[in-house]
C-alpha cells in the first residue's frame, strides 16, 4: 500500500482569522460551501473546530462514494485536521497569510493508504487530481463567501 497525497491551493482575499472561522464553522459556514460531490452532510458533535465530528459522504467518481466520519482537531494555530474513523484518510487545512495584505492561503491535504497493485497504481495517478478538483471548488466557494 503507497500513501496518496492531494494538495491544492488558494490565495483569499481576507484576513486569515475570518478565512479559518468559517473553515472551523461546521454548523453554518463550512456546509454552505460545499459543492454537490459533498452529501449526507451532518454535524453529530460539537461543530466548530476542535472536538467537532462531522459526517458526509463524498462522490470522489461516478463510481467511488466514501463514507466519511471525521474528528476534527486544532493541533496548531490556523490549522485543522480531519481524521476519517472510517478509514486512514486524514485531512489537514493550514491558513497563514497570503502575500498580498489582509489575505489569507489557504492549503488543504489529505492523505489515506491506497490501493496495492494496478489498481493502486491508478489510484495514486488519477485520484490525487480528481479530489484537488473537488476542493478547488469548495476553495472558491469559500472565497466567495468571506472576500
Amino acid at each position: 500500500m503507497a500513501q496518496v497525497e492531494a494538495t491544492t491551493q488558494r490565495e483569499i482575499a481576507a484576513e486569515p482569522e475570518k478565512v479559518f472561522d468559517a473553515l472551523a464553522d461546521y454548523n453554518g459556514a463550512r456546509s454552505e460551501v460545499l459543492p454537490e460531490q459533498f452529501s449526507e452532510y451532518e454535524v453529530r458533535e460539537g461543530g466548530d473546530g476542535e472536538g467537532t465530528v462531522v459526517h458526509w459522504k463524498l462522490q470522489a467518481t461516478t463510481k467511488r462514494v466514501r463514507d466519511c466520519l471525521l474528528e476534527v482537531s486544532e493541533p496548531a494555530d490556523g490549522e485543522l485536521v480531519e481524521k476519517d474513523r472510517n478509514s486512514s484518510m486524514v485531512t489537514t487545512w493550514r491558513v497563514t497569510p497570503g502575500a498580498r495584505t489582509n489575505s489569507a492561503r489557504v492549503t488543504v491535504t489529505t492523505v489515506w493508504n491506497g490501493a496495492g497493485g494496478i489498481g493502486g497504481f491508478f489510484e495514486k495517478t488519477f485520484a490525487p487530481k480528481g479530489l484537488a478538483r473537488i476542493y478547488d471548488d469548495l476553495l472558491a466557494r469559500l472565497a466567495s463567501k468571506v472576500e
